[in-house]
């Protein structure tokens, strides 16, 4: 689906597994079936406005509605009396886009409806209708969520699992790339490591914030499943931690042999500037525009300066290797 398109459906999903796609003006109305005998699910896409009239229709507090219609989001749970607003983050798997410019799923959860909605695609939904649409409906509210949260780091574990792939790469080819290519290639994947880490630590707390609420709606069967979510997204965090402090180490690497280089470079051009000091010292002496200079009259006076020149190269030569700094 392109970005820009708006749909919508609903699904009575009754405690069986079984579920029953219904029409979005009978979800707008109050119904006795899904309350008593399971939970009724509602996702809306398109932009904010449309997003904004089709909530509306499902007589939800304005407050609510502007959650879920805001233009910034970030994971978080926001208990409101017998529910919770939920935001949610997952990998932009759509063509064209960069997985770490995460897509927001936006969720109003309480305890026989959830209703959900989403600014641009996200793959995780079709996750989830797949699973409803073969009989394997998740059998409560909250239980939906805890789906919602194992799709979306279904979706995020194969990204993540690239990035440590291209740093074993790049610390394989550490010796002979060029350090400057190899540096933009890191900075890349610690770029994406970060914003990855920056939405799923939220997106975990955001999860364990509805598990330990306390809704009475809640079973101990889906605490479980939610508490499997948690530290599903928890193994995720860990990696990007982990993928982090690698990149972290390779990157101080990289500097120390930029920096080791550039100190031979140093040392290479101070013993050469130390070589021809004394020499420099005398010629400028000797250069001096006065009486008195020695050998000025002599013939023999530019050979015996080349030869003291020599005679002072080697003396220097003998010292710097003492000192070993050849």
């Amino acid at each position: 689906m392109e970005p820009d398109q708006n749909y919508a459906f609903a699904y009575d999903i009754f405690k069986d597994g079984t579920s029953k796609n219904i029409d979005m003006d009978v979800a707008a109305t109050p119904k006795d079936a899904p309350a008593s005998n399971g939970f009724q699910w509602v996702h809306v896409h398109g932009h904010r406005e449309q997003l904004r009239e089709a909530l509306a229709r499902q007589n939800l507090d304005p407050l609510i509605v502007n959650a879920l219609t805001a233009a910034e989001t970030r994971p978080r749970c926001t208990p409101i009396g017998n529910g919770a607003i939920i935001i949610l983050r997952g990998v932009n798997l759509n063509e064209g886009a960069q997985p770490e410019d995460m897509v927001s799923i936006r969720i109003w959860v309480e305890q026989h409806r959830v209703v959900s909605c989403g600014i641009r695609p996200l793959k995780a939904i079709d996750d989830v209708v797949d699973m409803i649409t073969s009989g394997r409906a998740p059998r409560t509210a909250g239980d939906l969520v805890a789906v919602f949260a194992l799709r979306l780091a279904d979706r995020v574990e194969p990204v993540v699992a690239e990035l440590n792939e291209q740093v074993d790469g790049v610390e394989e080819t550490l010796e002979i790339e060029d350090m400057s290519a190899v540096r933009r290639h890191l900075a890349e994947i610690r770029r994406s490591s970060i914003i990855l880490r920056r939405f799923m630590f939220p997106q975990r707390d955001a999860l364990t914030t509805f598990e330990v609420e306390g809704f009475s709606w809640i079973s101990k069967l889906t605490l479980s499943h939610l508490r499997e979510a948690v530290e599903r997204v928890t193994r995720v965090c860990e990696e990007l931690d982990s993928l982090r402090d690698r990149a972290q180490i390779i990157h101080d690497q990289i500097m120390d042999e930029r920096a080791e280089l550039m100190n031979k470079q140093m040392l290479v051009l101070t013993i050469v500037a130390a070589f021809f000091l004394p020499v420099g010292f005398l010629t400028g002496l000797l250069g001096m525009n006065v009486g008195g200079v020695p050998l000025m009259d002599s013939p023999y006076g530019f050979a015996a300066i080349c030869g003291l020149v020599f005679v002072i190269f080697g003396i220097e030569y003998l010292i710097f290797k003492k000192l070993k700094l050849f």
